[in-house]
């Protein structure tokens, strides 16, 4: 079983620009999410992501907090682009690779109705593994729901509180 264990924070001015090593521009949707308040819906959200030349099917689990259970698998671009039209509304963003000593941040920059929202990821070896904060490096936001991806599919950035913006409103 592979366990992703990914940290998410607010990103606070422009410095990490400076220093991305690289940026991907992505466009991905999900196929099976959250459903609230229907008990047999799937526990695991499935999407279909396209970054360049490049596609992913990917499955990850619903739990709060940095440890899910994550399966991911290279699909054809094809299979890719028939799937994201199967599945209506999609998440737009450029991501920006920053190195940090010995760690990658994954700086995602949304589109479309999420535009506005920055958000940097980390990908850990263990829960409590020690790595550094760059000064541009906000608030964490890893168990605030509405910061996930499949989330912001439904209730975009732009449709916000500013608490919410702020990242201090429940989830």
């Amino acid at each position: 079983m592979a366990i992703e264990i990914e940290r998410k924070f607010l990103v606070v001015g422009d410095a990490w620009r400076a220093v991305a090593e690289r940026s991907d521009r992505m466009v991905q949707a999900y196929l099976a999410g959250p459903m609230p308040g229907v008990p047999t819906a799937p526990r695991c959200s499935v999407r279909v992501r396209v970054a360049g030349e490049r596609a992913w099917l990917n499955l990850k689990s619903l739990e709060l907090g940095i440890a899910r259970q994550e399966f991911e698998y290279p699909i054809p671009l094809d299979d890719a682009e028939a799937l994201l039209a199967l599945a209506g509304r999609r998440i737009e963003k450029i991501r920006h690779y920053v190195r940090v000593d010995a760690h990658v941040f994954e700086v995602d920059e949304f589109a479309g109705d999420n535009a506005g929202l920055i958000v940097a990821e980390l990908e850990l070896g263990a829960v409590d593994e020690p790595f550094p904060r760059p000064p541009w490096l906000g608030r964490e936001v890893s168990a605030l729901p509405r910061y996930y991806n499949v989330r912001l599919i439904d209730y975009p950035y732009a449709r916000w509180t500013p608490d919410e913006r702020a990242g201090e409103a429940s989830a």
